[in-house]
């Protein structure tokens, strides 16, 4: 790696395991410089994106993955919802907008999106960008053609997550490959949307994962637009909730590395603070900013779990002089 004032300003998709590895061990101060570097070569560091995301249909997910309340093989007590109806959706989305919410994110629990949805999905999308939003979903598994259709009705971003290293993978989930989740972000991108990808730390994995996952993301064939970092919200008897209570999560510090390695091998994606920012005090979140984070969901709940209320956002903002991102 080159021994520069400004070492990492270029966007590589040739950075290999070894450089990513080496990243995650330099000294703290060291790396948060780098990242924070970088950062500013692309982003004004007092701006962050402000988005809000809806579960427009919870539950009954045919998917096992280990750390979902979602998720029908786990008993969670959770009910299982139909898709909400497009008057309800945008509701949700003018209060967003009105709460300061420059990006809505809408989010189905299902393994796939079935070409029936599509009809009802088109029209959300295409009412909630009427508002002046700029519009994500994450559905599960999508096509090209469904991809198309979702584009062509005003869909901006489409969520597909990695979730964690392809080492790692089968101890989170076993329903869907790795592969299936590279085809969709391809599909995606075929069809000329952008992509928000990202993943969980703290779900029993070693920073030997948290690199080859974010190794990963760097060597795709365009970084994610939006590249979300969620800390584990252990959920119980989910089986990843369990393993948490034994193994416990990663460290402020280690959580911190992890957002500053993404900023410098992906310098042009959003980073975001996703799940977990409720349970972090507001001096790892300011460390989480200097590394590079410049994104975070507003609003008192993520999909299923808690997120910090608009008051709180607000002060936080406040006291790190932070403001809303112009788009």
């Amino acid at each position: 790696m080159a021994d520069t004032a400004h070492p990492f300003v270029t966007v590589r998709h040739d950075w290999t395991k070894a450089e990513i590895a080496a990243l995650f061990d330099l000294p703290f101060m060291e790396l948060v410089y780098r990242a924070a570097t970088v950062h500013r070569q692309y982003f004004d560091p007092s701006e962050v994106q402000l988005s809000q995301l809806l579960s427009i249909k919870t539950g009954g997910c045919a998917e096992n993955c280990g750390y979902c309340s979602q998720s029908a093989h786990h008993k969670t007590g959770l009910k299982a919802s139909k898709l909400m109806p497009v008057d309800e959706v945008l509701t949700a989305a003018k209060a967003a907008k009105d709460g300061g919410a420059q990006r809505f994110c809408m989010g189905a629990a299902w393994r796939d999106l079935k070409d029936r949805d599509v009809p009802a999905l088109a029209e959300m999308i295409s009412e909630v960008k009427a508002l002046g939003l700029e519009t994500c979903a994450t559905l599960g598994m999508i096509t090209a053609d469904q991809a198309k259709s979702l584009k062509d009705a005003g869909l901006d971003y489409y969520n597909h997550n990695l979730d964690t290293s392809p080492e790692y993978y089968a101890d989170v989930v076993t329903t869907r490959t790795y592969q299936e989740r590279l085809d969709t972000l391809e599909a995606v991108r075929e069809v000329g949307m952008k992509t928000c990808c990202g993943g969980i730390v703290g779900m029993g994995e070693s920073r030997a994962d948290r690199a080859s996952f974010l190794h990963q993301l760097a060597t795709l064939p365009a970084h994610p637009d939006s590249l979300p970092i969620n800390n584990l919200v252990p959920v119980s008897n989910t089986p990843l909730g369990e393993l948490s209570k034994v193994k416990g999560g990663v460290t402020p510090v280690e959580f911190v590395r992890t957002i500053a390695v993404a900023r410098i091998v992906c310098p042009k994606s959003m980073v975001r603070l996703s799940a977990g920012r409720n349970e972090m005090s507001e001096e790892l979140q300011a460390l989480c900013f200097m590394a590079g984070a410049n994104s975070i969901f507003v609003g008192d709940q993520l999909l299923t779990t808690a997120n910090p209320e608009r008051g709180t956002d607000a002060h936080l903002m406040q006291s790190l002089g932070l403001r809303p991102m112009t788009m």
